[in-house]
C-alpha cells in the first residue's frame, strides 16, 4: 500500500523515478519532474504506457511534437525514440513498463 502523492516534491533538477511495483514483467514507476531538465532521448526495449497526472509537458515522439496536459496518456511501443522537451515544475507521471517475463 502506498500513496502516489506522498513525497512527491520535485528534485532540484531533472526527474526522479520511483518504482512502485515490479512483478512478472510489469514495472510501474512514479516520475516526478522539475522544469529544469536536460532533454535526453530514450529508446527502450519494452513497451511503455504513461499518463501525466499533474502538470503539462511537451515531448518529441519519433520525430513529432506531442503536447500533454494533466490526464493525457500515451502508449510508446518498444524502441520508439522519445524525449521530454519541456515540463512544468512538479509534474507527476505514472509509467507502466511491459517487459518480457524475465524483468
Amino acid at each position: 500500500m502506498g500513496n502516489l502523492y506522498e513525497d512527491a516534491l520535485p528534485p532540484a533538477t531533472g526527474e526522479r523515478f520511483d518504482t512502485l511495483l515490479s512483478h512478472q514483467g510489469l514495472v510501474i514507476e512514479r516520475i516526478v519532474s522539475t522544469s529544469k531538465i536536460e532533454s535526453q532521448e530514450y529508446v527502450q526495449e519494452q513497451d511503455e504506457w504513461v499518463v501525466l497526472l499533474t502538470g503539462e509537458a511537451t515531448l518529441e515522439v519519433a520525430g513529432r511534437k506531442v503536447q500533454l496536459k494533466a490526464g493525457d496518456y500515451l502508449f510508446l511501443p518498444a524502441r520508439t525514440p522519445h524525449t521530454v522537451r519541456q515540463v512544468s515544475d512538479g509534474a507527476l507521471w505514472l509509467a507502466v513498463h511491459l517487459h518480457g517475463r524475465s524483468a
